[in-house]
């Protein structure tokens, strides 16, 4: 199995090597395998040009190579037509029997190819009649029974509280092609929370494409009430891909509170201007954003916030540039990814006018980057002194781990000096004695039950 893109791709491999071992197949190195299974990301032209690269590499082993994933659901036929070297171009429809898909091709048999559609006309409108629906949905209807294998021995996993989204965003195409927004139900989360507990997870990365949204499709259940329900079975619960005009009060509340939840807001601002943010169709602006972020410092002055932003979009002025450096100065985030605008197939922004041309766009992703870059570093500087409760991931030439404002992979780490033992998967209560960029130089004090 080889991942590509964002942690709910990763959620998915799980899913389907669960399913492949659990129909007799053997999960084996790429140099040793007889079939490879490219879990693609469709996202944006690099991270299918990175799809595209790993296929070729992939077939170049010697082995079968099928394409699952989101690039392979988005194109399906039309990728099978431009790379020959793949055996297989499968659809998530095909998920509950790919094992049966993977003898055929094994067997030197023809697997027809997908043929997309879009999958948010595959579900009702009214969001509460989705559940009772036969829609293949990645990492959903299990039951109580958990189909997952872990691919590798991390303390801290991904799990997927819901899939897809309804918002219509101008200039994203993942809707159409990850369908309508279905939330997993509490029993289902808690259960396969508590099987990565028992399989050594410590820390849970909850994923969706809108977990704001969690829970409008079933009857009195929210994301608070899962919260609470998950900080009692690991030690670290951690939030992700917040919308912030669906943040609600109580949920502020909730991920700043709830023992055993990270004091951790990952919000998707993308820009600061609300002239921008309209072309977006996204709502609010400047001093909403910055109104929400007083509310989660009110509960958690030391909470952790990050965001993506993008610039560049068409008919951004100098203004709205200014305008998204107010915001920036003003929010003082721990961690801001900068994208600039490109043209995505299949999205309403690709059709519009004033678009930027490609040495603008990259003149602004720059200045904005060096303005996040500071920012971030001061905010890493803010904290020496402070305490924090890291987790140890790393023990091999030096300790290094993350704090609670620290998300895997984009927030940064802890580098860790100490004069105990530690362990993979430890909780250490540690002081902050420097900052090098986003990352912290803490020292242990001690290790927590």
């Amino acid at each position: 199995m080889l991942t590509l893109g964002c942690a709910r791709n990763e959620v998915d491999s799980e899913e389907l090597a669960g399913r492949l071992v659990g129909s007799g197949w053997e999960l084996a190195e790429a140099d040793a395998a007889e079939v490879i299974v490219v879990n693609t990301c469709g996202f944006v032209e690099q991270a299918k040009k990175d799809s595209v690269d790993t296929l070729l590499a992939a077939a170049d082993t010697g082995a079968k190579v099928v394409a699952v994933g989101c690039m392979a659901e988005r194109y399906g036929k039309e990728l099978a037509d431009s790379m020959p070297e793949a055996a297989a171009v499968l659809g998530f429809d095909e998920y509950p029997e790919l094992a049966q898909r993977l003898d055929e091709v094994l067997h030197g048999k023809s697997v027809e190819s997908h043929v997309p559609v879009d999958r948010r006309t595959l579900l009702p409108i009214s969001p509460v009649q989705r559940q009772d629906n036969d829609v293949v949905v990645p990492g959903h209807g299990w039951g109580p029974r958990v189909l997952r294998t872990r691919l590798d021995d991390s303390p801290v996993a991904a799990l997927k509280i819901a899939s897809g989204c309804d918002r219509r965003c101008t200039f994203c195409a993942i809707p159409s092609f990850r369908g309508a927004f279905v939330s997993r139900t509490p029993e289902d989360i808690v259960a396969e929370a508590q099987w990565l507990a028992e399989n050594g997870v410590k820390e849970l990365f909850l994923v969706s494409e809108n977990s704001t949204s969690y829970g409008k499709d079933l009857r009195n259940v929210s994301l608070e009430g899962v919260l609470k329900q998950l900080g009692t079975v690991v030690p670290r619960v951690r939030v992700s891909y917040l919308q912030p005009a669906e943040t609600r009060p109580s949920l502020v509340k909730a991920i700043a509170t709830t023992p055993g939840v990270a004091d951790y807001f990952d919000l998707s601002f993308q820009h600061g201007s609300a002239r921008v943010l309209r072309r977006m169709r996204r709502f609010g602006g400047c001093d909403d954003f910055l109104q929400l972020i007083d509310q989660i410092r009110e509960y958690a002055p030391n909470a952790g916030i990050r965001t993506n932003v993008i610039v560049g979009f068409p008919g951004e002025t100098e203004e709205d540039l200014r305008e998204l450096e107010r915001f920036l100065t003003g929010a003082r985030m721990d961690a801001v990814g900068v994208f600039g605008y490109s043209d995505e197939e299949g999205t309403e922004a690709a059709g519009f006018d004033e678009k930027h041309d490609e040495v603008t766009v990259a003149a602004r992703v720059s200045r904005i980057s060096a303005l996040v870059e500071e920012l971030a570093a001061q905010r890493a500087e803010d904290r020496v002194g402070d305490e924090v409760v890291v987790m140890v991931e790393q023990i091999d030439d030096e300790y290094v781990g993350r704090a609670a404002h620290q998300a895997p992979e984009v927030d940064g780490e802890c580098v860790i000096t100490s004069d105990l033992d530690l362990v993979r998967g430890d909780f250490v209560r540690c002081v902050v004695e420097g900052a090098e960029g986003v990352d912290l130089v803490v020292r242990a004090l001690e290790v927590l039950p």
